[in-house]
């Protein structure tokens, strides 16, 4: 019998206040530092990133990298995928709050008879990212699975 040594991982960031309401942002020194603010509905600059989008975007990548290792893993025929990500943020429980993310890949694939495993693994895909199971907000995958052009 095998069994797997679970580990802990640490992942640090840091911010350094600008003024008003802007931070600069940064993970590392290998890495760009940027500059994060409010949202423009938030009285934040406009043009810059928001951590509503981080958030938003870090569910959206998660899902997308962990499905990229599933369909590695199971050698599926899979051309590109590309995502949009909707986050709905409501004023609930007497506090704003993200209530659901919504996915809603677009999956090109090569070979018809892939798009079950393709719907199997982006569900199961869901359930493995890291980033969603770290939430209370609802998130849902709205998979959209096409034949490439080029059969």
């Amino acid at each position: 019998m095998t069994t797997a040594t679970l580990r802990s991982f640490c992942y640090r960031t840091t911010t350094e206040w600008l003024g008003r309401k802007e931070v600069r942002f940064a993970s590392s020194l290998r890495k760009q530092p940027f500059v994060v603010t409010s949202p423009p509905e938030f009285r934040g600059k406009d043009g810059e990133w928001t951590p509503e989008e981080l958030f938003v975007g870090a569910i959206e990548t998660c899902l997308m990298l962990t499905f990229a290792s599933l369909i590695e893993k199971h050698h599926l025929p899979v051309e590109s995928y590309s995502s949009e990500a909707i986050g709905l943020l409501e004023f609930a429980e007497d506090v704003y709050r993200f209530t659901r993310v919504t996915i809603k890949p677009t999956i090109v694939i090569n070979d018809e008879t892939a798009a079950p495993k393709v719907l199997q693994l982006i569900s199961a895909a869901l359930g493995d990212c890291l980033i969603a199971n770290s939430l209370i907000t609802s998130v849902v995958v709205e998979p959209e699975v096409v034949m490439s052009a080029c059969e």
